[in-house]
């Protein structure tokens, strides 16, 4: 059960801001976009699948399209031939957006210190949570998704137009 946002109840109404009531929808309607390159991806298939099932937490559609996708679930290693491939679909998505970093590899490189692996997805885009392992647990890609939750759900509308929040994507060379 969700628990109500903070507000004023009385016998039939309940009144509180409009951002605490947009971060609780947001929150438990979250669509993931999965760019899965390794062994990252098959634990996200088993995160997705009946045992652990991210779809308790609002995430039963996957979306493969960015346009569609609130979360960038980045998995595995990603060579720097893909680095423009993952910037492009994340300059794709719809503000809000939020990335979840999952493995190793996608954190930092994992063991693969090598001149054609990119050393971490957040060189070339923000990255709002990371799960570390290699390959990390279900339980913690869902412990990884309910913090994106928490974020949604304390964002305020205005965020996103804030000049600090330009300013970070600016130092990723995205206007």
């Amino acid at each position: 059960m969700v628990e109500s946002p903070p507000g004023i109840e009385g016998q039939g109404f309940f009144a509180t801001s409009l951002d605490s009531l947009v971060g609780l929808a947001r929150a438990n309607s979250l669509w993931p976009l999965p760019f899965a390159t390794s062994c990252c991806g098959i634990e996200f298939m088993s995160t997705m699948a009946s045992h652990y099932d991210i779809g308790r937490f609002g995430a039963e559609r996957l979306s493969f399209s960015a346009r569609q996708a609130d979360v960038l679930m980045v998995m595995g290693t990603i060579a720097k031939k893909m680095a423009p491939v993952v910037k492009q679909v994340y300059l794709q998505m719809a503000e809000p957006r939020w990335v979840l970093s999952v493995g190793a590899c996608a954190c930092s490189g994992g063991i693969f210190d090598t001149y054609s692996v990119l050393q971490g997805i957040d060189r070339i885009i923000p990255v709002d949570v990371y799960v570390p392992g290699c390959p990390p647990r279900p339980e913690q890609i869902l412990d990884g998704f309910m913090q994106i939750q928490e974020l949604a759900k304390k964002e305020s509308t205005r965020r996103r137009n804030m000049p600090e929040y330009k300013a970070l994507l600016a130092s990723y060379g995205i206007e």
